[in-house]
């Protein structure tokens, strides 16, 4: 008896009039795509942030961390966000993100309690570890001090960046993470139905 991979594989090699053995035709060179090369960084992240806004995601440059405090509490104001959750990785650390949004008055629950606690969060905050300007995407990898949870569960996903972490291709991403157990890619806000 087939399995049901094999069963669909075969019937896709019938619909190709191939058979298991058969040698696959080369690429035509007409639909190759060369590898993208990535301008400047500024042009990278302008691409990037256009992109993003584009998918009706939300972007602000800002050029030091002292410049963060402002830009959490206007976002604090404008999405009233009464909690928050927070990937406790060293750069997040370094930022002073939960002492800053401590000080606002904002409720910090750890990214290890229950899915449902998590949830109920206004904002979650994430780095990123890669960006891909053409499109707009971010990708986040998943560990111990980086629960998936946090970018998916709460109403509000804020994702610092970095210009390091811009990549020029998906190719490049893929071959960067290719050992990792998991990993998400952020494209836009969600568009799941409430």
């Amino acid at each position: 008896m087939k399995s049901p991979r094999d069963e669909v594989l075969d019937t896709v090699r019938a619909a190709l009039k191939r058979d298991v053995d058969s040698i696959l035709p080369s690429v035509p060179l007409a639909a190759r795509i060369s590898s993208r090369v990535p301008g400047d960084v500024n042009a990278e992240l302008s691409q990037l942030f256009a992109e993003i806004e584009k998918l009706g995601g939300k972007t602000q440059r800002l050029t030091n961390a002292a410049n963060l405090k402002d830009a959490l509490q206007d976002l604090i104001r404008v999405e009233a966000i009464k909690k928050a959750t927070l990937w406790q990785t060293t750069d997040l650390k370094e930022l002073g993100i939960e002492e800053a949004l401590t000080s606002i008055g904002v409720e910090i629950v750890l990214p290890y309690a229950s899915n449902r606690a998590v949830a109920e969060c206004d904002l979650g905050i994430t780095g990123a570890d890669y960006a891909l300007p053409e499109t707009g995407t971010l990708v986040l990898r998943s560990s111990i001090e980086k629960p998936r949870i946090v970018s998916l569960l709460p109403r509000v996903h804020l994702a610092i960046i970095r210009p390091n972490i811009l990549r020029a291709d998906l190719h490049q991403v893929f071959d960067e993470v290719k050992r990792d157990g998991y990993f998400v890619f952020v494209t836009g806000p969600s568009r799941t139905a409430e």
